[in-house]
Order: C-alpha cells, then structure tokens, then sequence
C-alpha cells in the first residue's frame, strides 16, 4: 500500500506529470514541453473573441449592449468568450466532441480559467447534455471544462440540479428564426440559485436563445 501512494504521489507532482505526458501541439505537431496539447505559438495565433463587444452577447460592438438586448433584455448578465468561431478553433471544438478528444479539456480550461479571474461568480453549472447524447458521445464537454475550472477557482461546482430533458437538434444546425422555439422547456432545473452569480460554462455561443435562468454567465467559445 505504501508504494502505492508513493506512486499515486509522483503521478500528481506536477513537474513528473508534464515530462511524462508532455505532447506535441494538435495544431503544429511541435514539441509543446507542457501538458496542455496546443504549444504557445499556436494559441497566439487562435482567433480572439472581437474587442470590444457587446457585454451581453460577445459579438462585436463598440462596447455598446446590442440594440436587440436593449429592446429584450435577456436572463443574464454577460458572455465571456475566449475565441472567435473560425478556424482552427471550430475545428478543435468539434475534435473535441465528437472524436473522445478529452486531452483538450485541460486546454480550454486553463484558458478560459484566466479569463475568469476577479469574476463574482458563487456557483460554477455546466450546459446539461441529454442522456441519449451522453451515451452517443461518452462524455459532456461543458462538464469536463467545468469542473476543471470551478476546481481552479475553488468554486461550488453543482452538476446535479439542472438537466436536460428533451433531446432537441443542435442549435448550431437550424436557422436563426428555429433556435428558440427548439430550447423551449429543453431544461430542468430542481434547485434555486436566488440571489446567487451562476457561471454557466458552454463551449459554443450561438444565439443565447437557451440560457433564460442564469444570472451570470462565463463561457468558452
């Protein structure tokens, strides 16, 4: 037993983790010399959410809230994004889904956890997957991004209280005018978040149309 625990604590000591995990950038195939999977170069090269931007969507502005927003105000506050969704970044977002890339949580996490910083946030709630989702993918890649980051941050991480409950098309895959009307009662929530900053994490924003509970919102894009 205790040569167990000797072991279980050099895998966790980070310095033996990075050398022997390390591995070569899923974008260049250089030398990374870390254990995230995009090296350095190719991550200033990633296509940055546009600056400034409207507050409450994330797409581009002068800082202005969009006028949409200002006749309908939606149920949250504001949208972090991290990127763009342009190329490389949808590629690795759909690497990431649908080819059991679990290597990239790590990555999108740690970039979006240092886009939260200073943030008020008292409860961290990834998007729910349905369960006939789940068992096709295997995983639900907001989870995976959320508990890193609520982990980081040492925040409450709740992954029980709200769950999908229809299994509805990809927003991405319908028209603009279809989005809401898909997500109308999707979701289910058993818990009140009263008077509490939720950061609900996603990795793709397209219309916002599903988030109607939230009182903050940081995402990944």
């Amino acid at each position: 037993m205790n040569n167990w625990l000797k072991i279980n604590q050099w895998l966790n000591y980070k310095p033996f983790r990075t050398h022997l995990f390390k591995q070569n950038c899923t974008l260049c195939d250089a030398a990374t010399n870390s254990e995230f999977s995009i090296c350095a170069a190719c991550v200033q090269d990633l296509p940055l959410a546009p600056h400034p931007s409207c507050p409450q969507c994330g797409l581009s502005t002068q800082g202005d809230i969009c006028g949409k927003y200002l006749k309908q105000p939606p149920h949250f506050d504001a949208t972090h994004a991290l990127f763009a969704y342009g190329y490389p970044v949808d590629a690795l977002l759909q690497h990431y889904k649908y080819n059991n890339a679990l290597y990239l949580s790590q990555t999108f996490a740690q970039l979006l956890s240092e886009k939260m910083q200073d943030k008020d946030i008292d409860v961290i709630i990834a998007m729910p997957l349905h369960p006939s989702r789940i068992k096709e993918r295997g995983f639900n890649q907001s989870l995976e991004l959320a508990k890193i980051i609520a982990k980081q941050h040492n925040i409450r991480f709740d992954s029980n209280s709200c769950h999908r409950i229809k299994n509805t098309p990809p927003q991405a895959s319908l028209p603009l005018k279809s989005r809401l009307k898909n997500m109308q009662g999707a979701f289910a929530c058993n818990q009140s978040f009263s008077d509490e900053h939720i950061a609900l994490i996603d990795d793709v924003m397209t219309t916002g149309s599903r988030r109607k509970k939230s009182k903050k919102q940081v995402r990944a894009r």
